[in-house]
């Protein structure tokens, strides 16, 4: 048997706004970069997902000043040959894995003021921890003392929006937007021409249209999938998206090596440049039959699982962190569970935002414990014990250890701003200076 065709390979010494085969907006007139045969299997090489804008470096300059209108340029979009518009694509997602001439990835907090995360309010400074790869795991210089294996998954995987859809989600959040006005943060990312890439052979009437009218790729959604990041992903598992448009019209980018629930951070993944190996069939007249309103997917067998006994499991409700109460927020209530092991964790010499880190790219369970009982919600997260390499089980003594630093923008670093109560020494020294 032949080994599987490459559709797209990227060259990482280029930006990947200069490169073929890959686009980073949404919108029906980007034109296919390949066709593809049904029951056949393809590699597809990606960018991470900021197109190499983030180095393997000790600082999160970068991270802050990141350009996140030049961001998932996503690797095709794939004609499906013998799809039409009503069916769905039936993605088998047979191998995701870091490419071996990059063998690291990063993770990072954005600042407030440029995308900010989950937990902005608390955390509002950029961050960042390089992981390196050694084999199916991965360790960190910026959070020592852990090691975990990879779920690799594609962040981004999804089809192109018909004309009639494409103006449905401008049209709706651009409502959103127009009814907050006074939001303390961004409601969407709507259309901007800035940084906008259709591709490398565009046309500038086409430049134009996308840049105008394309869909930011940042939210997933339900006619598409799209930026779902759902880790349970990986290889082994398998993908049922609609096709609004002939040939399917499916892009994928945005690998992750790992990931928490919820990505909490943003740029929460442990994000990498990879290749990911699919095999594409079609249902025909599928949404119809199944009547699809967003996708589905099969969940691999072989994610990595730790054992029932070795998590622990933190709760959380929907009283914010003043006190006040919330009826049933499980947004709220997720936050809450977030800073219990970020307080816990505390404990043992890790600093807020190596924590924060932590969350976002280890493989944490987090769950919908109950979403009835007013007015709190109830959801958890579970931490694998052996992801660490000592115990921090609850009965055990607590032996806090200085466990170094991640990485900061020098910007922030001359602020002099707080972490904690107690910094390590070298990044106080740091701040003196």
């Amino acid at each position: 048997m032949a080994p599987p065709e490459y559709l797209v390979k990227i060259d990482l010494a280029k930006p990947a706004w200069e490169q073929e085969g890959v686009h980073n907006r949404w919108h029906p007139d980007v034109p296919a970069y390949k066709k593809i045969e049904q029951n056949k299997s393809y590699k597809i090489e990606c960018f991470d997902w900021t197109g190499g804008q983030v180095g393997n470096n000790d600082s999160a300059h970068d991270i802050k000043y990141c350009d996140l209108t030049r961001i998932h340029y996503l690797s095709g979009p794939f004609f499906v040959e013998g799809c039409d518009a009503g069916d769905i694509l039936k993605v088998k997602i047979q191998d995701v894995q870091p490419l071996e001439r990059q063998p690291w990835g990063y993770c990072g907090i954005f600042a407030k003021e440029n995308g900010g995360g989950f937990l902005d309010k608390h955390y509002p400074k950029a961050a960042k921890a390089i992981f390196d790869f050694e084999g199916i795991y991965c360790t960190s210089r910026h959070i020592p003392d852990v090691k975990f294996p990879g779920i690799c998954h594609p962040g981004i995987i999804g089809t192109l929006p018909s004309a009639k859809i494409l103006n449905e989600w401008n049209r709706r959040e651009s409502k959103l937007v127009a009814e907050n006005p006074d939001a303390d943060f961004i409601m969407a990312n709507l259309p901007t021409p800035q940084g906008a890439y259709a591709g490398l052979h565009a046309s500038e009437d086409l430049k134009c249209i996308v840049g105008k009218h394309g869909a930011r790729t940042i939210p997933g959604r339900p006619e598409n999938g799209g930026n779902c990041d759902i880790k349970a992903l990986t290889r082994g598992s398998t993908v049922y998206l609609p096709s609004h448009m002939d040939g399917g019209m499916l892009s994928v980018g945005d690998l992750h090596f790992s990931q928490g629930d919820g990505e909490i951070s943003f740029c929460g993944a442990i994000e990498m440049a990879g290749c990911i190996t699919i095999e594409v069939s079609v249902m025909k007249n599928g949404i119809e039959k199944l009547n699809m309103k967003s996708p589905m997917y099969l969940p691999s067998n072989l994610a990595p699982k730790f054992g029932a006994d070795r998590y622990i499991t933190f709760e959380g409700f929907s009283v914010d962190e003043s006190g006040e109460q919330l009826c049933l927020d499980t947004t709220v209530a997720y936050r809450q569970t977030c800073l219990r092991v970020i307080e816990y964790l505390r404990r043992y010499g890790y600093n807020d935002y190596q924590i924060y880190l932590l969350l976002s790219s280890a493989p944490i369970e987090g769950n919908i414990a109950g979403i009835v009982d007013v007015p709190n919600s109830c959801t958890t997260i579970g931490l694998p014990k052996d992801i660490f390499n000592f115990d921090i089980s609850p009965e055990n003594d607590v032996e806090k250890k200085d466990r170094g630093n991640c990485a900061f923008s020098e910007d922030d670093l001359k602020e002099g701003f707080s972490l904690t109560d107690e910094l390590p020494n070298f990044l106080l020294e740091c701040l003196k200076k």
